[in-house]
């Protein structure tokens, strides 16, 4: 396709050249009289309308003091404190073998619950997150949390789940202390006859763990009810913590 701008181009160059023609035959303009010199003793503009100021100037850096370097525009959040539960005690005090499954009832303990939402591959900040929530809040209200905290999986699918979080306490407050978030509630702990798989290693390995619950129930022809209930026995640190231990518990119906 043919364009016009080749012929646009030779008509700017013509009249430029016009132009700088006339603008040569011209005589140059008389030079401007000189402004006359101000009286002595006359303030300068700047010492007779000084500029507004708004802000005072900030100290400068000290002597041998290096100037402090700008914020970070995308400063990262800090990392979520992971709570300690040294010292708590499990809803059942023998310890589970991870090579055995054990038959055990588990009691119904008083305890803080906080439900929400996840995706799999957000599963451990989202538990993390929820179980520093719960620890934060009671601490901040005097409460005493007595037990591991729990992670009781109320729904999945393919995309992610819906959880509960609980941490065991004392006793449920009575009335409820101010200050406390809206979406915290006190119950009970799952109770009853459970069965009891134990996952020692990270937890982006306890889908292994799963299926070997999964091939028991099966084998053993066991139907259980959709709440499958997590107990860490060790801080739910990251998804690669090495140290990481949890109970699993399946209540049969």
């Amino acid at each position: 396709m043919k364009t016009r701008l080749p012929t646009i181009a030779i008509g700017l160059a013509a009249s430029l050249a016009c132009g700088a023609s006339v603008l040569a035959q011209q005589p140059a303009p008389a030079p401007a009289p000189s402004p006359a010199a101000p009286p002595a003793g006359t303030p300068s503009p700047a010492q007779s309308t000084p500029l507004p100021t708004t802000t005072a100037p900030g100290p400068g850096a000290g002597t041998n003091q290096a100037p402090a370097p700008p914020a970070s525009e995308k400063a990262l959040p800090p990392a979520t404190p992971v709570p300690s539960t040294a010292g708590r005690a499990p809803l059942v005090a023998n310890p589970g073998d991870p090579s055995d499954v054990d038959e055990v009832t588990l009691p119904a303990k008083p305890a803080a619950i906080l439900s929400g939402t996840a995706k799999w591959d957000q599963a451990v900040p989202s538990l993390k997150d929820a179980i520093a929530k719960v620890e934060a809040a009671l601490a901040q209200a005097g409460i005493k949390a007595t037990g591991k905290p729990l992670s009781v999986f109320t729904r999945t699918d393919d995309d992610g789940f819906q959880y509960e979080v609980m941490v065991p306490v004392e006793a449920a407050p009575t009335p409820r202390p101010a200050g406390l978030p809206d979406d915290l509630r006190f119950g009970a702990t799952p109770s009853g006859k459970a069965l009891r798989f134990t996952h020692k290693g990270p937890y982006e390995g306890i889908d292994q763990t799963y299926e070997t619950v999964t091939a028991y129930l099966d084998a053993k022809g066991i139907l259980v009810q959709d709440a499958f209930v997590e107990e860490y026995l060790t801080p739910l640190a990251s998804p690669s913590d090495e140290a990481l231990e949890v109970n699993i518990y399946a209540l049969p119906k």
